[in-house]
């Protein structure tokens, strides 16, 4: 790491200790804009000083492997609280995509009554290819957490990305809900 990247503890500012698995919050150091036009409040939270460096965080977590590497985990607004442990969709869906009958995936979060929120992942299979929930549960267990395998499966013809590539994640979280039964 260096004063133009580095990954911090969110509550302590202390410095994430590569090699050690801790989840911590990206900061981007170098030449940063000075802030927002007449935002003062959305400047302070994304332009801040940490052990006397100017940074910007733009709300992404990592971990820094023994070597230094920083591993992108995703974007802190669309983790998924289940059970008091955060997910990270990009993840999962950089996983599943190294499968080769996944074309595109998204993972969600839905409403569960136990856990406060419930994985879902949706997929669309590559034309040709066969695919079902039973394979990607068991592919997921076998490199991910338990914490992380989605709890069901939906399958799309089409995640109808944006013309800039986003996923329509409320659209996505109503389709999800809807094809569950959850109200």
């Amino acid at each position: 790491m260096s004063d133009r990247i580095a990954v911090f503890n969110e509550h302590t500012g202390a410095p994430v200790t590569p090699g050690s698995d801790e989840v911590g919050i990206v900061a981007m150091g170098g030449p940063i804009p000075l802030g927002y036009y007449n935002d003062p409040e959305r400047t302070a939270a994304t332009f801040r000083v940490i052990n006397g460096v100017r940074y910007a965080v733009p709300g992404d977590y990592a971990t820094v492997a023994a070597d230094g590497l920083v591993q992108l985990l995703g974007r802190g607004s669309a983790s998924i609280n289940t059970g008091g442990e955060k997910v990270y969709p990009e993840e999962i869906e950089t996983f599943l995509r190294t499968h080769k009958a996944v074309t595109d995936c998204a993972i969600i979060g839905v409403p569960d009554a136990r856990f406060g929120e419930r994985v879902v992942g949706i997929v669309q299979v590559t034309d040709g290819y066969y695919l079902d929930a039973a394979e990607l549960t068991a592919m997921c267990r076998r490199k991910l957490a338990s914490y992380k395998v989605p709890r069901a499966w939906l399958f799309v013809d089409s995640l109808d990305r944006s013309a800039a590539g986003k996923l329509d994640h409320p659209k996505l979280r109503a389709l999800a809900m809807q094809r569950l039964g959850i109200a």
